[in-house]
């Protein structure tokens, strides 16, 4: 009896084992099909963006501009200011410190940013122009101060249309469950 106690409690010690490996193998793979990237410029998309990709256990990319901006940069009662021209000049592609390795390995990239004068930041389009996101899932979301997602959705789909883009999400107030709970949800929708 003694030996088959002994016996059952091995088992058991493996079966466990090959279940917790199972679990890194198929988290290591989804964080290897998946990234988050994001621009922010004062924080708050970057603590959505880190939510994300705690919750669904993704790498992050910081977009991050050659050139910061400053507080004078992003003022947009000041129509002279950079952020403003940016925002006015369709052409406009802030030149970025880095980019992604290998984006190529990434099925699905998760693109935040803050929404500027109703649309993305003109480094957004430096980035889906430079790292090559053709037929690449891209499931956007923003924060704002008072602007939507939509519409600056629509801009990003017309300009880069071989894309995958997915519907975005604003995500402003939500807790970081709340979150993740969403960033779980879209992920299970674009790997359909």
């Amino acid at each position: 009896m003694k030996k088959l106690l002994t016996l059952c409690a091995m088992l058991a010690v493996v079966l466990t084992s090959c279940a917790q490996q199972k679990a890194k193998t198929a988290a290591r793979k989804a964080s290897s099909e998946v990234l988050v990237a994001y621009f922010s410029a004062t924080g708050t998309t970057e603590g959505v963006a880190r939510a994300i990709a705690s919750g669904i256990g993704a790498p992050l990319f910081r977009i991050t501009p050659l050139r910061p901006y400053s507080e004078a940069d992003l003022d947009w009662r000041n129509d002279k200011s950079r952020s403003s021209l940016e925002a006015a000049d369709r052409s406009a592609r802030p030149a970025m410190k880095t980019l992604v390795r290998s984006v190529g390995k990434y099925r699905i990239v998760f693109l935040g940013y803050p929404i500027w004068w109703n649309e993305a930041p003109r480094i957004i389009n430096t980035f889906v122009e430079k790292e090559g996101l053709k037929g690449v899932t891209v499931i956007p979301f923003a924060t704002s101060g008072g602007s939507g997602i939509d519409y600056s959705v629509r801009q990003l789909k017309a300009a880069y249309p071989a894309v995958g883009w997915r519907e975005g999400r604003l995500l402003n107030a939500e807790t970081d469950k709340e979150i993740q709970a969403w960033a779980k949800q879209a992920l299970a929708a674009a790997k359909k």
